[in-house]
């Protein structure tokens, strides 16, 4: 199965997605790391740009592929790049659950941004007025939306654990 979790920075989709992968012994694809890793390898001639979605969409069908689950943490802010996440889970087969983390508390979000201490080397992360701007397009099909504001990571977890068991 193909978990994606999807939202804005600061929503709390990586801590929620350590508690599931820690649970389901997925594996888990945090683009953040993907993207840093490109940036420290100095093998992109400028921008990051779509790079490490498309390496976490490989890699993602090759884990599917050996039969693994793989929860993938990722701002997802398109519907391009949800369109891929659905075709990376119809090429192995693989059930998908397209789950959105928010933040329902404008300044509970703003206070775990503006206090998140970087847990990747080299990586800076976005301040408030960054994730106010993103370009962060509403979502027109189905989801699982997870409120932290409101659920603590294991209690979104299970929740999510509960809608992938179906």
């Amino acid at each position: 199965m193909l978990i994606v979790l999807s939202g804005l920075p600061g929503s709390g989709k990586t801590t929620v997605a350590r508690e599931l992968a820690a649970r389901l012994s997925a594996v888990c694809l945090r683009i953040d790391a993907i993207e840093q890793a490109l940036v420290s390898a100095k093998v992109l001639a400028g921008e990051v740009g779509p790079a490490g979605y498309v390496v976490a969409y490989a890699l993602a069908r090759s884990n599917l592929a050996l039969g693994m689950t793989v929860v993938a943490d990722c701002v997802n802010p398109l519907p391009v790049t949800r369109e891929a996440w659905r075709a990376v889970a119809a090429s192995t087969s693989s059930p998908l659950l397209e789950v959105e983390i928010v933040c329902s508390d404008a300044e509970e979000h703003r206070r775990r941004v503006e206090s998140r201490e970087a847990d990747i080397p080299g990586h800076a992360l976005p301040d408030w007025a960054w994730v106010l701007r993103h370009d962060y397009a509403p979502w027109t099909t189905d989801r699982l939306v997870i409120d932290t504001a409101i659920l603590g990571a294991g209690d979104a977890a299970q929740r999510i654990l509960a809608a992938a068991r179906g």
